[in-house]
């Protein structure tokens, strides 16, 4: 992969590197930079997920998203966002999409009218509930391609970007 823009050219006994142009600039990039490996990983593996939860009726965003309003003690619009990594129009977007399909339900915090809370419906947790065997199947299933706990530590490991 990397290492065909690597090579060296012999002349007269001596090695030097090949004339840098943009072709070789650009291939060193797409090999090497990070930011479009990792969305090239993240769109494979969402790809994988999202067929294998096909048959739940979620993708694997909606399914994230409804397991973290599940699993948090913090159910305001601004928590979630920050939980999940999305900004505020994205995080609506995706939200709008489950509270049309009367999987979530999202009201104004009475304290606080500037506040939104979400919260699954019934519907939305026997949705989430039945789709968690389904989940954890692909999980296994992707786990012999890619170790889930690479990618969690890579999130973890990320995380500090944000704040740089």
């Amino acid at each position: 992969m990397y290492l065909h823009t690597m090579y060296m050219h012999t002349i007269m006994g001596k090695t030097k590197q090949p004339p840098k142009s943009l072709r070789s600039d650009a291939i060193t990039l797409v090999d090497t930079c990070a930011g479009l490996n990792s969305r090239l990983a993240a769109r494979r593996i969402t790809q994988f997920m999202d067929r294998e939860m096909a048959g739940c009726g979620l993708s694997v965003a909606q399914l994230g998203l409804m397991a973290q309003i599940a699993a948090a003690s913090d159910d305001t619009l601004g928590a979630l966002a920050r939980r999940s990594g999305l900004d505020q129009s994205t995080l609506s977007r995706n939200l709008r999409t489950l509270e049309n399909e009367g999987l979530i339900e999202i009201a104004v915090v009475e304290a606080d009218l500037r506040r939104r809370a979400v919260w699954l419906t019934e519907a939305g947790a026997q949705r989430l509930e039945a789709a968690i065997p389904v989940w954890r199947d692909a999980q296994a299933r992707l786990a012999a391609h890619f170790s889930p706990d690479l990618a969690r530590r890579l999130a973890e490991k990320t995380e500090a970007l944000i704040r740089d």
